[in-house]
């Protein structure tokens, strides 16, 4: 449908981009209407609390797709686990469009909230499969850019429609998720599907057609070839090691799944305890409230603060893959690194066995502290006001020293050379090794991990 190398490229980046864009669009769309007055009126003016749950019902619902993600993930694979999470889109919006009570909106938001768990942990997988380990950091960090674009566009479309004098002034923005999800859906029609995926499958053809047309080589250019050997020799260690099951996540084997596991974790809950979405969900309720601002004028500034995401995000956007992740990480600023950064490790640090199930466990962390923030944030304002920034301040000069001390820097390396960091010394991952396989001169070790000589006994 889109032909070879720079469209069918083109129009990878474009579905996964729009996939973030209404990310960022969801998030940001309803910090701009809980201070609506057709808004409050309809839903009759919500306490705090049940504030609280109704946003937070979103990240739950979140929380839950990925979890959903870890179990059918592999099964259905990257761009069909895409089209399930657009189905959940479209069908929570429609909901939460036509909402004419509370708990009406809190099922819809729910639902929308399943597919954008299993949209979000899935393609920026998805993309790093499709990239070259040269600009895999920088299209990865493109979408989280997109991230910051959905929100201010939601911010100003909010603000727009605040004219409007009728529900028209919080229905329409919130129906326009819907676009998304046809744009995404019709893009991804035409999409391959992920060259390590069908690999994992016994689809070696598949996979090196996917390659040669994504890039544009022909099926006997030396790197394809190079390519397709990792992705074998990959498969072969880590189906020696047992690390394709759920609880290989958390078993500390050959590959130091554990490990990774809670790395790609880790990175997210910090993304989260910034207390970024203080900001994004409560910024015109903080002004309203606590400054004294009418809602025209606090959705207004708003807007513009909203602004510092993707001016925030423009650097690794366009230079990650130079300046590295773990030097970039450690400058602590949300929309330049801890927004950036969480989000490429995860897909790029596990291994390919792992990569669904545990990019589905590492975004599961986002959306579940997502949730607990959303849930306290109006309580502690109302409580402890400008002394709740105090909280965050703290938890990200902590970050740093666990930053340097346990996160790898892994950029300009292939997904298989990634393995090698966390691999024993005389363990390192070689393309040759799986001729040998097939050859049956070594066999995977299930109990010691990674290859065994065939006349070995276990």
């Amino acid at each position: 449908m889109f032909g070879r190398g720079r469209p069918l490229r083109a129009a990878i980046y474009t579905c996964c981009l729009a996939a973030f864009l209404f990310f960022g669009y969801d998030q940001g769309v309803f910090g701009g209407i809980l201070q609506n007055k057709h808004w409050l009126e309809q839903f009759d003016h919500p306490s705090d609390t049940i504030t609280g749950i109704t946003v937070a019902s979103y990240c739950f619902g979140a929380f839950f797709g990925c979890i959903l993600n870890i179990f059918i993930g592999d099964y259905f694979g990257r761009r069909r686990m895409i089209w399930i999470a657009m189905g959940f889109i479209f069908i929570g919006a429609s909901l939460q469009t036509s909402a004419y009570a509370l708990s009406h909106l809190i099922v819809g938001r729910i639902i929308t909230g399943l597919g954008t768990g299993i949209d979000s942990s899935t393609v920026p997988m998805y993309q790093s499969e499709l990239s070259k380990k040269e600009n895999r950091g920088q299209v990865v960090s493109w979408e989280i850019w997109f991230i910051g674009i959905g929100i201010v566009l939601a911010y100003w479309i909010d603000y727009g429609f605040s004219y409007v004098d009728s529900d028209v002034a919080f229905r329409a923005p919130i129906g326009i998720q819907l676009i998304f999800a046809v744009v995404v859906t019709v893009i991804v029609w035409g999409l391959p599907e992920s060259p390590r995926w069908l690999a994992k499958r016994g689809r070696i053809d598949e996979a090196r057609e996917v390659l040669c047309a994504v890039f544009d080589v022909p099926d006997d250019d030396p790197w394809v070839l190079s390519e397709i050997r990792a992705i074998e020799a990959a498969i072969a260690i880590e189906r020696g090691s047992g690390a394709g099951t759920v609880s290989a996540l958390f078993k500390s084997d050959i590959l130091q799944t554990r490990k990774r596991t809670i790395l790609a974790w880790f990175g997210l809950f910090m993304n989260q305890w910034s207390g970024i979405n203080l900001v994004i969900y409560y910024m015109p309720t903080v002004l309203v409230v606590n400054v004294g601002m009418s809602p025209g004028r606090a959705q207004l500034i708003a807007g513009f603060v909203e602004l510092m995401f993707p001016i925030g995000n423009t650097l690794p956007a366009l230079y990650l893959d130079r300046m590295g992740r773990k030097r970039t990480m450690m400058i602590v600023v949300f929309g330049a690194t801890i927004n950036v950064v969480p989000w490429v490790w995860g897909p790029e640090i596990l291994p390919l066995e792992a990569r669904a199930k545990g990019t589905a466990v590492s975004v599961s962390s986002h959306w579940i502290w997502n949730a607990c923030i959303v849930l306290i944030t109006p309580i502690l304002i109302n409580r402890i006001g400008w002394k709740t920034y105090l909280i965050f301040m703290i938890l990200l000069a902590l970050f740093v020293p666990g930053v340097w001390y346990f996160y790898p820097e892994t950029s300009g390396l292939s997904l298989e050379e990634i393995d090698n960091i966390f691999l024993p010394e005389g363990r390192k991952v070689n393309p040759g090794e799986y001729d040998a396989v097939l050859a049956g001169d070594v066999t995977p070790d299930s109990e010691k991990g990674g290859l065994r000589r065939t006349e070995e006994k276990v």
